[in-house]
């Protein structure tokens, strides 16, 4: 069994410094702004604002929008092209949880949910005269999120399929993978002050091809340090062992700020994310989930 960790040394020092701010520097809030809801709120709520289970700020799949920049060594997206496997690319995602009842529903967010996911997420080739799709991945899913003051939990149902673009099949010699499945990914998550740990797995059925491995592990860790009502420092950590890759780790980490734009008290307000990126492992796009990727970039993260 072959386990490797790696993340690049300009990164340490500013993570370090983030999950070593001190407890004080958090108000006396939500550790985010889950299961927000005007109000004091009990019973079954349909339709209910925000979500129980906190996003996951450096998980790759996580179902959230984003626009980001990424510079890298994507080897198989240069097959046919040329030998040099540095690529700049923009990776986009579309995605939102829309909430459909929750149970037992309290203050602070406490209770059980079921929602409907869907998510997006593309990939382009910016060097590329006219900024080919390389690939598309498809997800819509049944989250279920629970919450019991600072512990949290989340088993999400999803489907997901992978195409690659047109363009970049006319100009590559790579085979076509025909990749769908269905998953069942279960995540518990316990948050202290200004930190959240954050461990678990995942399942994969009804797969094809069928050389695709089924089991996965997955952990990490975050913080958070600022003002509620304005901008935030947070970092993340994020890490996935798959038995696709004889278990060896996938690295996603984040690090910048959280802006949060309130309109109005009693709603939710529109999140944006500002945060430096790296990524080592294999890679998390669906038609390329056999190779081997590393990036560093800067995205924009936003709330729908």
């Amino acid at each position: 069994m072959r386990v490797s960790l790696r993340l690049p040394v300009a990164l340490v020092p500013l993570l370090a410094a983030l999950f070593a701010a001190p407890a004080a520097a958090q108000e006396a809030a939500p550790w985010c702004f889950s299961g927000f809801h005007p109000g004091e709120v009990s019973g079954t709520v349909f339709l209910p604002e925000g979500d129980l289970f906190c996003p996951l700020l450096a998980d790759p799949k996580e179902e959230h929008s984003f626009v980001s920049y990424l510079r890298g060594d994507f080897p198989a997206l240069r097959d046919g092209v040329d030998a040099d496997p540095r690529l700049n690319m923009a990776s986009v995602g579309l995605a939102d949880v829309f909430p459909l009842v929750r149970f037992g529903a309290g203050s602070r967010g406490n209770g059980l949910q079921i929602g409907l996911a869907g998510a997006v997420f593309a990939q382009f080739d910016l060097d590329a005269p006219s900024y080919d799709l390389i690939n598309a991945d498809y997800l819509v899913g049944f989250p279920i999120s629970f919450r019991s003051g600072s512990f949290s939990s989340r088993l999400h149902i999803y489907h997901q399929s992978s195409h690659l673009g047109d363009e970049f099949l006319l100009r590559t010699t790579l085979t076509r993978e025909n990749l769908s499945f269905e998953a069942v990914d279960l995540v518990l998550s316990q948050e202290m002050g200004p930190a959240r740990i954050y461990g678990g797995g995942e399942y994969i059925f009804n797969r094809d091809p069928s050389t695709l491995e089924s089991s996965l592990v997955h952990g990490g860790a975050e913080v958070r340090v600022g003002s509620l009502r304005g901008v935030r420092l947070v970092g993340a950590l994020d890490v996935k062992f798959t038995e696709q890759h004889d278990w060896d780790s996938g690295i996603s980490a984040r690090a910048g700020f959280e802006f949060a734009l309130w309109r109005d008290e009693e709603h939710p307000p529109r999140l944006w994310g500002l945060m430096v990126e790296f990524y080592d492992g294999p890679s998390p796009y669906g038609q390329f989930f056999q190779e081997q990727v590393r990036w560093v970039g800067l995205g924009l993260h936003f709330s729908l």
